[in-house]
């Protein structure tokens, strides 16, 4: 292994740990925040059939995200969704790597595990420029874009590229993509509790307690009947 530049290593690690540590201690307090308003039982009386409940609801209702077919959106425009799994698993992925080149280099030195991960980021940065430019065109999505969700996007889309890059992890070819990667990776680790990308924090809290709520009336989880029709001479 090539050996690297003391501010390379800090960067690969105190700086992250340290942003970690940021960005946890906001999340916990933002947590905490939460818990102070609980939700508010529901006033009407529980209906629907005896196998739907408010716990079978909430968990069907959390794991949506993962099966597009119960959303009217998502059958709808299929490709809309495809940009967002492909975009949030690069990030995923980028995420994965700022731990795997510190820790675990050689998970990701072999020839077709670097292919598979810049094959990946490649599709996210795709499949990101997309959604950036229907947020532009679009006016309605413009209509409730903030100045955040522009910078969001943008930086995050910078980040996928340096991801791209930076992902052969060769210190000896020189370390400027990996600096700037980390730094990067450690800017938005403090930087997105503050900004709306903290969306995903948000989103098991609300879809808990929309699938209890639903749960409780009766219409969650879905239900799909195939109906049968009776000809008559």
């Amino acid at each position: 292994m090539h050996p690297i530049s003391p501010l390379l290593q800090f960067a690969e690690e105190r700086l992250q740990v340290m942003a970690l540590l940021f960005m946890a201690a906001v999340y916990a307090l933002k947590v905490a925040w939460i818990f102070r308003y609980p939700a508010f039982r529901d006033r009407q009386a529980r209906s629907g059939t005896p196998d739907t409940s408010p716990d079978s609801a909430a968990r069907y209702s959390l794991l949506a995200i993962a099966m597009p077919w119960t959303m009217g959106s998502t059958r709808r425009h299929p490709l809309l969704y495809a940009q967002f799994a492909v975009f949030h698993i690069g990030v995923a992925a980028s995420i994965a790597m700022s731990f795997l080149i510190p820790y675990a280099p050689g998970l990701i030195a072999g020839r077709a595990a670097l292919l598979a991960l810049q094959s990946i980021f490649a599709a996210a940065l795709v499949a990101g420029l997309a959604r950036l430019i229907r947020r532009l065109a679009d006016p309605y999505m413009r209509a409730i874009s903030s100045p955040d969700d522009y910078f969001s996007m943008v930086l995050l889309l910078v980040w996928l590229f340096l991801s791209l890059l930076a992902a052969p992890n060769h210190p000896a070819a020189g370390e400027g993509l990996l600096l700037a990667y980390f730094f990067l990776t450690a800017f938005f680790l403090v930087y997105v509790p503050f900004s709306k990308i903290s969306h995903y924090l948000y989103y098991p809290f609300a879809r808990w307690y929309l699938g209890r709520t639903l749960g409780h009336r009766g219409v969650m989880p879905l239900k799909r009947e195939v109906s049968s029709f009776k000809f008559q001479v």
